[in-house]
């Protein structure tokens, strides 16, 4: 075995750096040939390939996007020879949007500019902001609608604001409120414009280990929240911060488009970026390919807390062990070490009712875990609000659970699923 295929897939030139990795396949196309299943391929503007050796033949290379769709290249691995097999995602609308394109939040850049009409979005959550409503043959109308986002960074919340009731309270103030003041402790502050091209229909933001990128700045707590408002809709975005160095990106899609969130976020995180977008697609076991990769880098010293504990969703989603496993002492520090952080009590009450297996005593302390997750407030992630939600469920006859539950699932109608991240849906426009 002496032929190589040496993979990558290549972004738009021109944007901003960070590169990413995704998972893909490698099949020959016949009977004989080396199979690979679950190969990692750098994405960038001119990322290295990464190499793998196979038998000489024809080849089938695939690359799953985190946003579903998959890729395919054909490929002949010649004895002695590295044969290059390269994906091209470079239709991205603009060059700054590449990242949030891969993980595909935005639409190419061919419908993106294109003349035709895009038909209106059938789920609530797809639908822009600013859309209006449509003509009877369902694309949208052409009424004018400002198309300007107002975008609040709030650096700062008490952990009273995170709490469900708080949040659910910020669905019933009428319009006019600002909910930027009901979450704060001060220091709100309006975003500017983003600069780049798009930046009137798909603003991008970014935030960084200080704040906003365009207006750094703390003081900083444990709990960031981005407000988006336009056209009388109202999003609010549960921040993934600080998350290290890596830079968050928080996309607000104006356009009236038939896929995608209205409001998107991904964190620019070489090597699990993308694995919280197959997280959130369910795609347990493909994310599981990226977090295995990095796993003693994420558990080593906990730096990352949020990083770890989308890893403890993956692993603890794929895991059907029965015993201990190496990583539940992580899991316990998680849990243990960072109170604000609810997720980390969600993961270890859900760890210990799925190892109880009828001990009253493991059903027990996953019950108590359980109503300490909801007191801790909101969880970062939406699979952590899903997983609350189920657990709660399992004591219908608990009154102190039950009550939990209730609000719990009243937050998750707000949720959009298809996010990593908590994104609630405060106020809609609907017409």
């Amino acid at each position: 075995m002496s032929a190589v295929l040496a993979v990558r897939l290549l972004l738009p030139p021109g944007g901003e750096p960070g590169d990413a990795v995704i998972v893909g396949d490698i099949r020959p196309s016949g009977r004989a040939g080396t199979s690979r299943h679950g190969i990692l391929i750098p994405c960038g503007s001119a990322p290295s390939p990464r190499s793998y050796p196979v038998e000489p033949g024809r080849y089938v290379v695939s690359a799953s996007l985190p946003s579903g769709l998959v890729l395919t290249e054909s490929a002949v691995a010649v004895e002695d020879r590295e044969t290059p097999v390269d994906f091209a995602m470079t239709d991205s609308p603009y060059a700054t949007h590449a990242w949030q394109y891969l993980m595909g939040n935005i639409e190419p850049g061919g419908v993106y500019h294109g003349p035709a009409r895009s038909p209106r979005a059938e789920s609530v959550a797809s639908r822009s902001m600013a859309a209006t409503a449509s003509r009877p043959d369902g694309t949208a109308s052409g009424a004018a609608v400002d198309p300007t986002a107002l975008a609040t960074w709030v650096a700062d919340s008490p952990p009273a604001r995170w709490s469900f009731a708080s949040m659910l309270a910020l669905a019933r103030t009428p319009p006019g409120t600002s909910v930027a003041d009901s979450i704060g402790s001060g220091g709100s502050r309006v975003l500017p414009a983003p600069l780049h091209p798009g930046g009137t229909v798909t603003p991008l933001y970014r935030f960084g280990p200080d704040g906003p990128l365009g207006a750094p700045g703390g003081p900083l707590g444990e709990r960031q929240f981005l407000v988006v408002e336009a056209a009388g809709s109202v999003r609010l975005v549960i921040l993934p911060l600080p998350w290290g160095e890596a830079e968050v990106e928080v996309l607000v899609n104006l356009r009236q488009s038939p896929t995608g969130s209205a409001v998107s976020v991904a964190v620019r995180d070489a090597d699990v970026g993308a694995g919280l977008a197959y997280m959130a697609q369910g795609a347990l076991d493909t994310a599981a390919r990226l977090f295995t990769d990095v796993e003693e880098m994420l558990y080593s010293r906990l730096a990352n807390p949020l990083a770890a504990a989308a890893g403890c969703y993956v692993l603890i989603g794929t895991d059907h062990s029965p015993g201990s496993t190496r990583w539940d002492p992580w899991l316990e520090r998680l849990a243990d070490g960072f109170p604000w952080l609810g997720d980390g009590a969600i993961l270890r009450a859900v760890r210990l009712l799925r190892r109880a297996r009828g001990d009253p005593g493991q059903v027990r302390r996953g019950r108590e875990g359980l109503i300490e997750a909801f007191d801790r407030g909101i969880p970062f992630y939406t699979l952590g609000l899903a997983w609350l939600v189920d657990g709660l469920a399992a004591f219908p006859e608990d009154p102190a659970c039950a009550r939990r539950l209730d609000a719990a699932r009243r937050l998750s109608w707000l949720v959009d699923t298809r996010e990593p991240f908590l994104i609630l849906d405060l106020r809609q426009r609907r017409t």
